[in-house]
């Protein structure tokens, strides 16, 4: 007993300290624009001469992109090239006008002498590029246009002592000066790029040479190229999230996440005693390695990345559940406690590992095509299953063995592990093979017919156009905005909802441009004291969001089928992505009859289910080949038998995972963020969904299949 207080005292010092630091790394994190509040927008970058863009052209813009955010002085931005967009998100950033401003001008390029005079501006020059010297060592090669002024120039600069031309970016002759910036020239705290010494006049295109790294040639070309006109901005999406409004987002899921853990850490302790409260303790060092490298890579946290953490922590309980359930198992059989946790850990480590390199599988392929929200949740995704295989797997096992060899628990097995029967009765499920399919029908029907009759309650993400929350001092009614906004010819108002007596939200088809949002801001800030929230998005965003997000999807399930078929079979790959689809469709059918929104985020909740579900599906799968281990040939009874078996066996375990997903997606739908609110339900549908086609659809639609295989006359 003294050392099992020992172990225990010691379990809880650790689980205090990495407690205490992640809480830390909590608060170091950087935190998207759905919970700081700040500032998106999406750019198309087009040349000015309707030319094919190219790389140089995108980096010119993006090293543009970045030293205009450098002025608006935002500490941790996020700036990514997709395609031929650029995406900038500016969490923490409060003036939207001015950062639109800022972002839409183009560099300004200049060539003054030593004491800041104007020599030349960047129509004198073509382009630049990496090159280099005679010595072979990297150098800029710039390309004249103007070559009579550029020879005008540097003439007069080499008859001078101090014959050195600076090049500039941005000027400002109010705060800039080459004799107080000299020492900082080309570093990226001076707005002054380079210094070149000139020794004579140049009529023709010329290779400026240094002590440059090719880094550093490379970067002065793109900053140099960043002055030239051409290419153009073309904005295709931006939103706005008030900072109060993000904050007490995550400050709401923040509280409800905590809810949802103490729930899960209630009912494992009730299923599995003191084993499901050590379980439930190490998830502290599962949400301590998660955030930990989530910190470490500089990763950005949005509310999809949470629902991937939601999803880990849901998979993570599941490895102990399976590890648990199988330990139960080896008792049923009379081994002894030692043996059976031994035994229990190897058999339950096949299982484990299939379900997260599945999962882990169709993120990294998430990751690969998916682009912004998509492309966050995998990388969460893809930490969680990481930490899960090494913290739920191997380090549980390792706390779980020191407190077995302490020999306190030999005899009191169901302290250790809950109540467990000496045998379980095989059930028979196979019986319900045509009633199965009877609720996935209906909704299935119903859905189908709303969605032909009204089609999907789509957001402004899949339709196009503006959303617009407005938040006002005082209080302020649906009616009184919709005739303002009729006054000021915003006449395509799809919808207007009053969230609460001073805030209104209002969906219209019209897509604004910058001088609208501009007016709107004003106006509404002018006339009730109020704060705007606008989101617009253009057709082009609409189709590829669309695109991409059925692209990752199709490549996740090529990717799951072949993985699934090379370690099983094709007809256990075929049924489990049948079953996915099923889970898909469910939830859209649910959001067809209800008509709740369908915006960019209930991607993230099919992305989570389709981890989920597949996970989950492996799972029974992987039971049902246990059983059919050897057995070449069954007869109609065996076959049923062994299907019955297998499922009897790993009911309890599947409904038990779910109900610990279940719980904190509960917690985040009553205590969370309203914001989220859709995301929730569909996560809550997908699951039920999911632990239905995993335990009910999956396993009947195998045995239709592989019953004409396995069974003989």
């Amino acid at each position: 007993m003294k050392k099992v207080i020992k172990l225990f005292i010691i379990l809880l010092i650790s689980i205090g300290v990495v407690g205490l630091i992640s809480i830390f790394l909590l608060k170091d994190l950087n935190f998207g624009l759905d919970l700081k509040g700040g500032f998106e927008i999406l750019y198309k970058v087009k040349k000015t001469d309707n030319k094919k863009l190219e790389s140089t052209d995108l980096e010119s813009t993006y090293n543009t992109l970045v030293s205009r955010i450098d002025k608006l002085g935002v500490s941790e931005p996020e700036i990514t090239i997709e395609g031929n967009n650029i995406r900038v998100k500016l969490a923490g950033i409060t003036n939207s006008d001015k950062a639109r401003d800022a972002l839409s001008m183009v560099a300004d390029i200049s060539f003054r002498d030593t004491n800041d005079n104007l020599l030349m501006s960047s129509n004198v020059i073509r382009s630049a590029k990496l090159s280099t010297d005679n010595a072979g060592k990297p150098a800029i090669a710039l390309s004249i246009k103007d070559k009579d002024k550029f020879l005008e120039v540097t003439t007069d600069i080499s008859k001078k002592s101090d014959n050195v031309i600076v090049i500039w970016r941005d000027f400002k002759e109010d705060s800039n000066s080459y004799s107080n910036e000299k020492s900082i020239c080309g570093s990226s705290e001076s707005n002054c790029l380079s210094a070149a010494n000139v020794s004579q006049g140049f009529s023709s295109d010329v290779i400026i040479t240094g002590n440059f790294t090719t880094e550093e040639a490379k970067s002065l070309a793109t900053a140099i190229n960043s002055g030239f006109t051409n290419t153009k901005l073309e904005e295709i999406s931006s939103q706005t999230v008030n900072a109060s409004f993000g904050v007490n987002t995550l400050n709401k899921t923040l509280y409800a996440g905590i809810i949802g853990l103490v729930g899960v850490i209630i009912f494992m302790t009730i299923i599995y005693r003191f084993s499901g409260f050590i379980s439930s303790l190490t998830l502290a060092f599962y949400m301590f390695f998660v955030l930990g490298i989530f910190w470490l890579i500089g990763g950005v946290l949005t509310l999809p990345g949470i629902a991937a953490i939601v999803l880990g922590i849901g998979m993570a309980v599941d490895s102990c559940c399976i590890t648990l359930e199988r330990v139960k198992e080896e008792l049923r059989k009379g081994k002894t406690l030692g043996n059976a946790v031994k035994e229990g850990n190897k058999m339950s480590f096949a299982s484990i590992l299939d379900a997260n390199v599945t999962t882990l599988l169709a993120a990294i392929i998430l990751f690969i095509f998916g682009e912004s929200t998509v492309k966050g949740f995998a990388t969460v995704l893809i930490i969680t299953i990481i930490v899960t295989m090494v913290i739920m797997v191997y380090l549980l096992r390792f706390i779980l063995n020191k407190f077995i060899n302490s020999d306190y628990f030999n005899s009191r097995e169901k302290l250790l592990l809950g109540k467990y029967k000496k045998s379980t009765k095989e059930k028979n499920f196979i019986k319900f093979t045509k009633h199965c399919f009877i609720f996935t029908s209906i909704i299935t029907v119903i859905g189908l017919f709303m969605l032909f009759k009204s089609g999907l309650n789509l957001g402004i993400d899949f339709k196009s156009g503006t959303d617009i929350t407005i938040i006002a001092k005082n209080n302020i009614t649906e009616n009184i905005i919709r005739n303002d906004l009729d006054s000021l010819g915003y006449k395509k108002i799809v919808s207007s909802e009053l969230k609460n007596s001073k805030t209104v939200y209002i969906k219209m088809n019209e897509v604004l441009n910058k001088s609208d949002v501009k007016n709107l801001n004003t106006y509404f800030n002018t006339k009730y004291e109020a704060k705007t929230e606008i989101g617009i998005v253009s057709n082009l965003v609409k189709r590829q969001l669309i695109k991409n997000a059925l692209e990752a999807l199709i490549f996740a399930a090529i990717g799951m089928t072949i993985y699934i078929t090379l370690r099983y079979k094709f007809s256990y790959a075929i049924v489990s992505i049948l079953a996915l689809l099923h889970d898909l469709l469910i939830i859209v059918f649910v959001f067809a009859i209800t008509r709740l929104e369908v915006s960019s985020i209930f991607i993230a909740a099919l992305l989570t289910i389709i981890g989920y579900s597949i996970n989950n599906t492996i799972i029974v799968f992987d039971r049902v080949r246990e059983g059919l281990k050897g057995k070449l040939k069954l007869n109609k009874d065996e076959f049923t038998s062994l299907v019955n078996q297998s499922l009897t066996r790993i009911f309890k375990r599947a409904l038990y995972t779910t109900i610990t997903t279940i719980i904190p997606v509960i917690s985040l739908i009553i205590f969370g963020s309203i914001s989220v609110f859709t995301f929730n339900i569909a996560l809550l549908v997908g699951l039920v969904a999911g632990t239905f086609s995993s335990l009910v659809l999956a396993p009947q639609l195998w045995y239709i299949i592989e019953k004409k295989k396995k069974v003989t006359k």
